[in-house]
C-alpha cells in the first residue's frame, strides 16, 4: 500500500497534469492508496450524510494527539476526495483541525470548478463531519 503524499507534493502532483481527466485519474489513484477500511466499520455512525454516495469516515487520535482518520466510499473519485481531505489534515490535532482552512488549498488544486454541485457538496459533508468529530473530541 502506498503512501499519501503530503500537501505540498499533492499540489505539485496536481499542477503537473495536463488537463482535468489526468487530475480525475491522479484522484482516483490517491483513493486507491487509502487503507482498506473493514465493512464492520460501514455502520450508521460512521456515515458522512449530505453525500450522494456512501461515505464512511473514522477519527481517532493516536498517543501524541495527532488526529488518525480513516475512510472509504463506494465511489472510486468519492474516495480520492476523501484522500484528499485526510492529506490537508494529516497530522493534525483536533483544535488544529477547526484552526485550518482547506477551502484555500482546493483553489490551489483547481479541484473544486471542476467537481459537480452534488460532488462539491458531498465534500463539504465531509469537511463538516471531520469538522465536528475534531470538536467532538477537543479538549476544551
Amino acid at each position: 500500500m502506498a503512501t499519501l503524499p503530503e500537501k505540498e507534493k499533492l499540489v505539485r502532483n496536481f499542477s503537473r497534469c495536463a488537463n482535468w481527466e489526468e487530475k480525475y485519474l491522479y484522484v482516483i489513484e490517491l483513493g486507491a492508496m487509502l487503507p482498506e477500511l473493514s465493512e464492520s466499520l460501514h455502520q450508521p455512525e460512521n456515515t458522512i450524510s449530505g453525500c450522494q454516495s456512501q461515505v464512511w469516515i473514522l477519527m481517532e487520535t493516536d498517543e501524541s494527539g495527532r488526529v488518525v482518520l480513516r475512510g472509504d466510499s463506494d465511489a472510486a473519485i468519492v474516495k480520492g476526495l476523501i484522500a484528499i481531505v485526510f492529506i490537508l489534515y494529516q497530522r493534525m490535532t483536533p483544535g488544529e483541525i477547526l484552526a485550518f482552512d482547506v477551502r484555500p488549498w482546493f483553489g490551489q488544486l483547481a479541484l473544486t470548478q471542476h467537481l459537480t454541485p452534488s460532488r462539491s457538496q458531498g465534500l463539504e459533508a465531509m469537511i463538516r463531519a471531520i469538522r465536528h468529530k475534531a470538536q467532538a473530541i477537543s479538549p476544551a
